[in-house]
């Protein structure tokens, strides 16, 4: 884990996916506990990967986008994200998630009946995601026992057969709330639309130097202007412009402490023409000015069991 002036960041490559391992191949499981509020910009960015998550909220409220949807939850409530659903966390205070991300073969082989009967209709249902409340009887069994999950964890022997077995238990929870009423009717609308997303994403990280417009980020994926911002707003919930302009701010942060360079040659080199605009809009995101973020002493935190680091 890499630290960055007191804040950490999620590490993707340039379709979102995250690419810190989670586990090892030979046991994919990985238990966290992180606080929402120490990340870069105060949130978990947004992200996906081939495990689920689930995730509890120990202290706190904060928003959860997930996939298109987002859920304003607080403490005592559960979460599990399917695999390969693009998610992001928000916090506007200290928010403290302990939470699990695991292969789901670790339930069991992916050539066996019980992944055949019990885990793949989870995988494939059309819900991207369950919360769970401890005021129903099978949420809240869901969360008693992830609550034994992390407390193995936590106890510091990470007993492998044991975790195994409550994992297993809490699959079988998991499947019994899950509806399998309502099939993905058009899995590959969403596949393709998702896909599209990340070519339109690749393109602003890759040219966000340079001027950039809307028909240029829709030329990517042949488009037109309105589905585009269809896209952007129902899938991350902001306009393409906006993320450009978000993501130049990131790279101009870390310029600002990794580089001696000016101001106004940071503001060029991340895609502003206009210094006096960069700075209005930088103070507006970081709540200083890029003077004072680069003299800034926000310290360094070392959280043990944090995954994220550095975007390269």
């Amino acid at each position: 884990m890499q630290a960055h002036e007191g804040h950490t960041r999620i590490v993707t490559d340039e379709f979102l996916r995250e690419t810190i391992p989670h586990g090892s191949e030979e046991y994919p499981f990985r238990y966290y506990l992180e606080d929402i509020w120490q990340f870069d910009f105060h949130c978990i960015e947004w992200h996906w990967h081939p495990e689920v998550e689930f995730v509890l909220i120990q202290k706190g409220t904060a928003d959860f986008l997930i996939g298109s949807e987002r859920y304003a939850l607080g403490a005592g409530t559960g979460l599990f994200i399917n695999s390969q659903v693009i998610h992001r966390f928000e916090a506007a205070e200290s928010v403290i998630i302990p939470n699990i991300v695991f292969s789901p073969s670790l339930i069991a082989p992916e050539d066996s009946l019980i992944y055949r009967k019990y885990v793949q209709p989870v995988l494939d249902a059309t819900a991207e995601c369950q919360i769970f409340s401890a005021a129903d009887p099978v949420q809240g069994e869901i969360l008693r026992t992830l609550l034994s999950v992390f407390d193995v964890q936590e106890n510091g022997n990470g007993c492998e057969i044991q975790t195994a077995e409550l994992l297993l238990k809490l699959w079988r929870l998991l499947y019994g709330n899950t509806d399998f009423a309502e099939k993905n009717a058009s899995p590959q609308t969403s596949v393709r639309t998702q896909a599209q997303l990340q070519i339109m994403l690749q393109y602003i990280h890759k040219n966000y130097p340079y001027q950039i417009s809307l028909d240029d980020i829709a030329e990517t994926v042949a488009l037109s202007k309105s589905s585009v911002l269809g896209i952007f707003h129902k899938n991350i919930h902001t306009s393409p412009v906006s993320y450009l302009v978000n993501y130049r701010l990131k790279r101009a942060a870390k310029l600002l402490t990794t580089t001696q360079d000016s101001i106004s040659a940071i503001a060029r080199k991340t895609g502003f023409d206009n210094v006096g605009y960069f700075c209005r809009k930088f103070k507006e995101v970081f709540q200083m000015t890029p003077g004072e973020y680069r003299k800034a002493d926000r310290g360094v935190i070392h959280p043990e069991n944090c995954r994220r680091g550095i975007v390269n």
